[in-house]
């Protein structure tokens, strides 16, 4: 009897070892393990529709925590002024009977702008873990580079039938002015020999909407408002009676991202 106890002994202790081993070198299970950062980088498209023009830009994210997301992003767009809009006679001219052209009374300079920045996304609900909406808040400030380019028309040469093309200025004020000498907007290619720059800042804030926020796709859309704001009045108009030109443009703008996490 005393021998089997002596048997007994080495395997009872053996058994304990073991069981304690797997105890400490299982891995300890998370409280919710829906939770946890999958992806560490992200890369979005985006498509912005804004009260004065629109944009096309590029996210380059890093997903910091489950609930916040760091992104660089950089977009080209246009920026319009409130009282520019298309007129055109639709009727033959007496210009050799051509049907005139499409124009902006008044218009002087196309205004397209650069834009980077550095913004963050944050998540206030957890129902993205479930593959529902997240729901947050984006936040960003940044640099914006304004790049003129003067608008043609193509204009009526003395009293004949000919046409020429011709940016505002002094010298052409007066037929540039006159919707009687308009046939119509020159070839939108011209001008950009003569660009002008003008440098500014911009921020805007949004409210976020992500459909899977830590899905392998991004399919996310965000409402909000922005701010560019220029070193001094952007000439996007002849400032005629009740016309204006601005160095700050507030819009509203709603933002379309579709891109892929890894």
């Amino acid at each position: 009897m005393r021998i089997e106890k002596y048997c007994l002994l080495p395997l009872l202790l053996f058994f304990a070892c073991s069981l304690a081993a797997q105890e400490t070198i299982q891995p300890k299970q998370l409280e919710d393990p829906t939770k946890g950062i999958i992806y560490n980088r992200e890369f979005a498209v985006n498509y912005r529709m804004h009260t004065h023009g629109l944009a096309f830009g590029v996210n380059i994210g890093s997903l910091q925590t489950y609930y916040r997301t760091k992104y660089w992003q950089f977009e080209l767009g246009e920026l319009k002024h409130a009282k520019e809009f298309r007129q055109s006679w639709d009727s033959p001219s007496s210009l050799n009977g051509r049907v005139s052209k499409a124009f902006k009374y008044g218009k002087q300079n196309n205004l397209f702008v650069l834009r980077g920045g550095l913004g963050a996304k944050r998540y206030f609900s957890e129902k993205a873990k479930h593959k529902g909406v997240a729901v947050g808040i984006s936040y960003e400030a940044g640099a914006t580079l304004g790049i003129l380019k003067p608008y043609y028309l193509d204009l009526q040469a003395g009293d004949g039938n000919l046409t020429y093309s011709a940016r505002y200025s002094e010298s052409t004020a007066a037929r540039f002015l006159d919707i009687t000498k308009i046939h119509g907007a020159s070839a939108w290619t011209k001008g950009f020999n003569h660009l002008s720059l003008l440098p500014g800042a911009h921020a805007r804030f949004a409210v976020h909407f992500d459909w899977g926020a830590f899905d392998e796709y991004v399919k996310s859309f965000e409402g909000g408002v922005m701010v560019d704001a220029f070193a001094k009045k952007a000439p996007i108009m002849v400032e005629l009676e009740g016309v204006e030109n601005n160095f700050l443009f507030l819009n509203l703008f709603l933002n379309l991202q579709f891109g892929k996490r890894w």
